[in-house]
């Protein structure tokens, strides 16, 4: 049996199309999640608001590269859900050395730190921020590339 408290949102979900309680069923915990470990593991570089560091384009003089932003400004957007886990994952060197980007990452691997679920939470925070084009392109380009 249903409780009283919950049935009437029960009714009104019930009665809307798929989609629509999708939206309102969107994730919002993961989002806050994924908000919550952004902030304890990834604002000291990407900045509080996704803003990144300055001048994140051109390597600091030991040849590293600022922490990119993550929201519309940044590059982000531009990867597949795999590429980007993979990144968080094992650290931007590794990824760069394996696919023969030849710069220096400063970005430090969390497979120590995070799991798997955790990445995901981040990367949907990330995601949510972003203008629907970007987010339809990264989606679409996610599609398109098996995830292990």
């Amino acid at each position: 049996m249903i409780p009283c408290k919950t049935l009437p949102t029960a009714l009104i979900f019930s009665a809307l199309p798929f989609s629509a309680f999708a939206f309102f069923h969107s994730g919002s915990p993961d989002v806050d999640v994924g908000r919550a470990l952004y902030a304890q593991h990834c604002a000291a570089c990407h900045g509080a608001n996704l803003e990144g560091q300055p001048d994140w384009r051109s390597p600091d003089a030991n040849g590293l590269y600022p922490a990119p932003p993550h929201d519309e400004t940044g590059h982000t957007w531009h990867h597949d859900d795999a590429m980007l886990t993979d990144y968080i994952t094992r650290g931007g060197q590794a990824v760069l050395k394996d696919m023969g980007v030849d710069f220096t990452s400063g970005m430090p691997g969390f497979a120590e730190v995070l799991e798997k679920d955790g990445i995901e939470s981040i990367l949907n925070y990330i995601k949510s921020t972003w203008p629907e084009p970007g987010r339809r392109v990264q989606a679409e380009r996610s599609e398109r590339v098996p995830v292990d």
